[in-house]
C-alpha cells in the first residue's frame, strides 16, 4: 500500500525525539503490519468539533494520546498567558470513567503546571457539568474535561472551557487552534511543578449539590417526592457520583439503581452504546420499572451531560421521550413556574439549536420571552448568556438530550435536569396526571409537533469524502420539492444566506458559519443536514406538526406526523 508523503513526513518526526522509544517501537510495527491503521493515525490532525475534540485513543497526529493532548494544553498555556498578563492562571480539570482518562488528566495538569498555572484536579471521575460548576466556583481562566461523551470505548476527548464557564467559542477557539497548530512537538513542558496541582473532591462536590438542588427544585410537596418511584441509570458511567445524592438531598426517597450498570467502566459491557438517545440502552432500566412499578426511568450518558427519560402513556406502558420532547416539558414548566412568580417581564430567554423543535419558538411566543436560537452545541446557548447580560437565562436545550436549567452550569447537564423532571413528573402524580400527559396538553395549546433523526456513519477517509460530496449535492442540487410539499426556503449556515424560493430573495443570517443546510417545506416541515462535529457522521433531523384539538386524538395525529416522516425520508432515498 503507498502511503502519501505528507502522511509519511509525520510519521517520520514521530520516530525521532521528542517522542519516546515505546511510541516509536509501535509506529514501526504499524508500518510493516497495518499501514492502513497508519495511515488512518496521521492523515489528519485531530480537530476541535461542535463538543471539543475527540477521537479513538492511539498513536499518531489523528488520536489521543500524551502528545496530541499535551499539544492542545501547551498551546492553551500559551494562549492564555499572552491573555492573562500578570494574573495567577488557574485551570480546574476533571474527567470520566473512560480508559486512560486518570492517566491523561495528569499528563494535562502536568503541562498546565510547567507553565507555571495552578491546577485544580479532581481526585477522581466526576460528571462534565461539575467541572462547569468549579470552574467559576473557584475563579479559574479555563478547565478541562477529559471525556468521548457516549462515543465507543475506544475514544476518548478533551473539552475546553472559558472563564464563564461555557466550552470555547470564537474568536478564542480559532486563536487557540492557531497557536497549537504553530507549536513543535519538542516545545510542549511535560515536566509538572506538582506544588501547583491541588486535588478537589469532596467540598466542591458539597457545593455543587446545594447549588443544583436550589435551581432545579420548585416546591414540590414532601410527599409527592416520596410518592415518586425513580428508575435511574448512570449507564456505566459518572453520573452515578451526583445523581443519587442530588435527589436524595431534594427529598426523593424512591430512587431505583440498575445494579448491572452502576459501577462505572469503559467499556460500557451491558450496552451497545452509551448513548441516552438510543432506545436500546434504556432497555435494562425499563425492564427494571417494569418489574417494579416505576413511574420515571431517567438514564445519563458516560460524563452526565445528556439524559434520556421515559415514562408512562396513558395506556400505561413504558415509552422513551425523545430529547425535543423532554426540552419542552422541562422548558413549559420552568416558564409556567416563572410565571406564576411573577417574574416574567418581557426581559427574559430561553435558548435552542437550529436542528431542535421549532415548538420552542412557539413557548416562547406563548410565555412572553424570548427563543434565542444558535448553532448545534451548548457553547452557543451558553454564549447567549454571556452576550446578553440585560436578559434573564431561564432554561434551555437541545434535540440531543441536553439541556441546562439557569446559568450556574453553563452546559448542558444531566445532574439539574434529572431532578427538574422528577419535579414535573411528582407534581403531576400528585394533580392526578402525568407527565405524558402534560406533553400531550401542550401539544394541544402549542401544536404537536413531531422530529426524528437519522444518522449515517461514514468512516475512515472514503467516509469523509462521502459526506462532503452529500453536502455538496444537497447545495448544488436542491431540491425543490419533497414528497409532493415545494420547499419554500433555505438555509445555508456555510455561506450565512437564506434563500426564500418563491421570490428568490436572499437574507442574511447572523448566525456564525457552519456546515448546515435547513430546508423549510409549505406545510411547515423542516428537514435540516449536518456532518457531526465529533463523529464520522452526517445527520439528517426532520420535523412536522399539525394542530391537535383534543388529548384523545393525540394517537391518531402522531401516526399522520409519523407517516409523512417515513415519506419524507422515502422520498430523499434516505432509507
Amino acid at each position: 500500500m503507498k502511503i502519501e508523503q505528507n502522511i509519511l513526513d509525520k510519521v517520520n518526526e514521530w520516530l525521532t525525539p521528542p517522542f519516546d522509544n515505546q511510541t516509536q517501537e509501535s509506529i514501526k510495527e504499524m508500518m510493516t503490519s497495518a499501514p492502513k491503521d497508519l495511515e488512518e493515525s496521521f492523515y489528519k490532525n485531530l480537530e476541535f468539533g461542535t463538543g471539543g475534540m475527540r477521537g479513538v485513543m492511539g498513536i499518531g497526529t489523528n488520536r489521543i494520546n500524551k502528545y496530541t493532548l499535551g499539544k492542545n494544553t501547551q498551546g492553551l498555556s500559551n494562549y492564555m498567558i499572552k491573555s492573562f498578563p500578570g494574573e495567577q492562571l488557574k485551570v480546574a480539570i476533571a474527567y470520566d470513567c473512560r480508559h486512560n482518562s486518570n492517566t491523561l488528566a495528569k499528563v494535562v495538569a502536568d503541562v498546565f503546571s510547567a507553565n507555571g498555572i495552578n491546577v485544580y484536579l479532581f481526585s477522581d471521575m466526576r460528571p462534565t457539568p461539575e467541572l462547569s460548576f468549579a470552574l467559576k466556583y473557584l475563579n479559574c481562566h479555563a478547565g478541562i474535561v477529559l471525556t468521548a461523551s457516549h462515543n465507543p470505548p475506544e475514544y476518548n476527548g478533551y473539552k475546553v472551557y472559558w472563564q464563564d464557564g461555557g466550552q470555547l467559542v470564537p474568536p478564542q477557539d480559532k486563536e487557540i487552534i492557531q497557536v497549537i497548530e504553530a507549536l513543535n512537538y519538542g516545545e510542549i513542558k511535560f515536566e509538572a511543578n506538582e506544588n501547583l496541582i491541588e486535588y478537589i473532591d469532596i467540598a466542591i462536590d458539597e457545593a455543587f449539590a446545594k447549588s443544583t438542588v436550589e435551581n432545579a427544585s420548585f416546591n414540590t410537596p414532601t410527599a409527592a417526592k416520596e410518592n415518586l418511584k425513580i428508575i435511574y441509570t448512570s449507564l456505566h458511567g459518572t453520573s452515578i457520583k451526583a445523581i443519587p445524592g442530588v435527589l436524595s438531598k431534594a427529598g426523593y426517597t424512591d430512587v431505583n439503581i440498575v445494579p448491572e450498570q452502576e459501577v462505572p467502566n469503559g467499556d460500557f459491557p451491558t450496552v451497545k452504546s452509551p448513548n441516552p438517545e438510543e432506545p436500546e440502552a434504556l432497555t435494562m432500566a425499563i425492564a427494571l420499572a417494569d418489574k417494579i412499578g416505576g413511574d420515571i426511568v431517567i438514564g445519563t450518558d458516560p460524563d452526565s451531560d445528556r439524559l434520556g427519560v421515559a415514562v408512562r402513556d396513558n395506556d400505561g406502558q413504558m415509552i422513551l421521550l425523545n430529547g425535543n420532547q423532554t426540552m419542552v416539558i422541562m422548558t413549559a414548566f420552568l416558564l409556567e413556574q416563572w410565571k406564576r412568580a411573577g417574574k416574567i417581564t418581557g426581559k427574559q430567554f430561553i435558548g435552542s439549536t437550529i436542528v431542535s423543535t421549532p415548538m420552542m419558538l412557539e413557548l416562547a411566543t406563548g410565555y412572553g420571552v424570548e427563543c434565542k436560537v444558535g448553532l448545534t452545541g451548548f457553547k452557543w446557548i451558553a454564549k447567549f448568556i454571556k452576550d446578553f447580560p440585560e436578559l434573564e437565562f431561564i432554561g434551555g436545550g437541545e434535540e440531543s438530550f441536553g439541556f441546562m436549567v439557569g446559568h450556574a452550569v453553563r452546559d448542558k447537564d444531566a445532574v439539574a435536569a434529572s431532578l427538574l423532571v422528577c419535579e414535573i413528573a411528582a407534581q403531576a402524580k400528585a394533580s392526578g396526571t402525568t407527565l405524558y400527559n402534560e406533553l400531550l396538553n401542550l401539544y394541544v395549546d402549542f401544536g404537536f409537533y413531531k422530529e426524528h433523526l437519522i444518522s449515517l456513519t461514514k468512516k475512515g477517509i472514503s467516509g469523509m469524502q462521502e459526506i462532503t460530496q452529500m453536502m455538496i449535492d444537497l447545495r448544488e442540487n436542491p431540491m425543490s420539492e419533497i414528497d409532493g410539499q415545494r420547499a419554500v426556503c433555505i438555509e445555508d449556515y456555510d455561506n450565512s444566506t437564506s434563500r426564500n424560493l418563491i421570490t428568490n430573495e436572499v437574507e442574511t443570517l447572523n448566525i456564525p458559519k457552519s456546515n448546515v443546510l435547513i430546508y423549510y417545506l409549505e406545510d411547515g416541515s423542516k428537514i435540516c443536514a449536518r456532518p457531526s462535529g465529533t463523529e464520522p457522521k452526517i445527520k439528517f433531523y426532520f420535523s412536522v406538526n399539525a394542530p391537535l384539538d383534543k388529548v384523545e386524538n393525540a394517537e391518531e395525529v402522531e401516526k399522520q406526523l409519523d407517516q409523512k416522516i417515513k415519506n419524507i425520508i422515502a422520498a430523499m432515498q434516505l432509507n
